[in-house]
């Protein structure tokens, strides 16, 4: 699968070792960056990029990593066509791909650790989207909202 991942200073650390592990498992990622840790730098700056290319099918997944995950999530959710979500739990990763269509993991580099981090993205990366039709009925509903604003 091809991901692209995302972080700023606060999940650096976590987004190393993701990188890593996602190469390992064959994945084919683009990093977004940030390449080196700076500790003034801005999470927008890195997930804008990032939630575009997921949007433009230039990566099947997105992962985006900041401090808490929360700002990272907000950030995303500003991309049209961009379904971000803050997870920490296995069966919310799964859950948010096949019912809502999640296309962008956010997770906190300072509250998940990465034993964790990684269950949560396999978790992710393994759902398929979802096609009864009751979950393409609220995603229609949101695409609405989406074009009204």
């Amino acid at each position: 699968m091809r991901v692209g991942i995302a972080t700023d200073h606060g999940g650096f650390a976590l987004k190393e070792e993701l990188l890593a592990r996602l190469r390992a498992a064959s994945h084919e990622v683009r990093d977004f960056g940030a390449h080196r840790l700076i500790p003034d730098d801005d999470f927008p700056d890195f997930v804008t990029p990032l939630a575009q290319a997921v949007v433009e099918g230039k990566v099947d997944r997105g992962l985006a990593v900041c401090g808490s995950g929360v700002g990272a999530a907000v950030c995303a959710n500003k991309i049209k066509g961009a379904r971000a979500c803050l997870i920490t739990d296995h069966f919310s990763a799964r859950q948010g791909v096949e019912d809502d269509h999640m296309n962008i993991l956010c997770l906190g580099g300072r509250v998940v650790g990465p034993a964790l981090a990684w269950d949560l993205v396999q978790a992710f990366l393994a759902a398929e989207y979802g096609q009864a039709e009751r979950y393409l009925r609220r995603l229609n509903k949101i695409a609405a909202l989406e074009a009204q604003g």
